[in-house]
């Protein structure tokens, strides 16, 4: 029998990742050379716990949680207890301790840890042939708050970050953040983060029709990356193959008209290397015109049309991190403790989904506040413990 799914508490969740591998990414990082206090896993713990049990984390927020009796609890293995070192004090983790810690610790540990804990859940959710999904999101701030950044239709009074994500299934998998202005167009911020993304060879990738570039879909097709895509109404193509049309579908909500398998036209008149579906129906309610390009040769048009309808996922997954992670609001406005806090959302988003579906819950929000109240609950059981129930020796903790 499988017990996997029987894993279904806060707290079961978290357990799921093995602490080697905070130890086993810090030698391989680097990430606490010579830093004897705030180290990487102390600061992920930090921004985990902090995201999780407030509204709207901030390094203010931090400061407060790294001295409580509570964040001690949920860091349990600390660094006394793993290099004999002193207690940190509250005096020793100020503000801008944390700050200045977040915005020049190595990266590459955090995009590390995310990868690894997308493995561990997508296995658990049973989602590892699932289709991915791309897009963006943007993040906008104050120009007078944000000195780097993009800038859009002449205005100058902000700026502009660009979150790129793939999810696969249910959670995501890989993710960049980008500020400078070329990436503003998503022929090369998708078109990088799908080139960039492991584990989608043999996989199929939905993305919007942002990303058109007949080089880009000649190198995915290459790279054995399938994908999907919407697109306007193709001007310029060569006819290989008419294809019948299938019957169309219970629930369809697209009627296919045409279904060939052409080369395409680019820039300067440049023909694709390869073949591709240009799938043409009408959208059933409205009427409108839709187009759909793919490299998939094998799929049924109908089935092509539905799993292009998935895209719609990634769109709230943007509007979950948004309004229940705050992901609008930048707590380091440092490019490396931007990824930094990107890949710590991502982390802190795969929990809540996760548990979400585990539990069956049907909101994100009601996920999240019951993921939060039931970490918290355990938190004041192993206070009460290590209290003995005295609450006079909350203090000493």
């Amino acid at each position: 029998m499988d017990f996997r799914y029987f894993i279904t508490t806060a707290t079961e969740i978290l357990k799921l990742i093995p602490e080697k591998t905070f130890d086993t990414l810090s030698a391989e990082t680097k990430v606490d050379h010579q830093v004897k206090k705030l180290t990487g896993e102390t600061i992920f713990k930090l921004v985990l716990f902090s995201m999780l049990l407030s509204n709207k984390s901030s390094l203010r927020i931090m400061e407060k949680f790294i001295s409580s009796a509570t964040f001690k609890c949920f860091s349990r293995r600390t660094e006394t207890a793993k290099k004999g070192r002193k207690p940190l004090s509250p005096h020793d983790c100020k503000y801008n301790s944390i700050r200045d810690r977040i915005c020049t610790m190595e990266v590459s540990y955090f995009e590390k840890l995310f990868e690894e804990i997308f493995i561990i859940y997508n296995k658990e959710l049973k989602e590892e042939t699932a289709l991915s999904k791309t897009d963006s999101t943007f993040i906008s701030l104050a120009a007078k708050l944000f000195s780097t950044g993009m800038e859009f239709g002449g205005d100058k009074t902000h700026r502009h970050v660009k979150y790129s994500v793939v999810m696969k299934g249910s959670l995501p998998m890989h993710v960049k953040a980008f500020t400078e202005q070329p990436y503003a167009s998503e022929e090369m911020a998708l078109a990088e983060v799908i080139n960039d993304a492991d584990g989608l060879q043999k996989g199929t990738i939905v993305f919007d029709r942002g990303l058109k570039s007949r080089d880009s879909f000649d190198k995915f097709t290459t790279d054995n990356k399938y994908f999907i895509t919407r697109s306007l109404p193709v001007a310029r193509y060569d006819v290989d193959e008419k294809r019948k049309v299938g019957a169309k579908p219970d629930g369809s909500t697209v009627t296919i008209v045409s279904d060939e398998v052409v080369y395409l036209f680019g820039k300067k008149g440049k023909k694709s290397t390869f073949g591709y579906r240009l799938i043409t129906g009408t959208i059933d309610e409205s009427g409108e015109k839709i187009c759909f390009i793919s490299n998939l040769m094998e799929e049924d048009a109908y089935m092509i049309a539905h799993w292009y309808k998935q895209r719609w996922e990634i769109e709230v997954f943007f509007k979950f991190i948004k309004q229940e992670l705050n992901a609008s609001h930048l707590v380091s406005r440092n490019e490396n403790g931007i990824k930094v806090m990107l890949y710590m959302t991502m982390i802190v988003a795969s929990l809540i989904i996760v548990y979400r579906k585990l539990n069956k819950i049907k909101s994100y929000k009601m996920a999240r506040l019951q993921f939060e109240m039931e970490l918290n609950d355990e938190m004041i059981k192993v206070i009460v413990r290590l209290c003995g129930g005295d609450p006079n020796k909350v203090p000493s903790l």
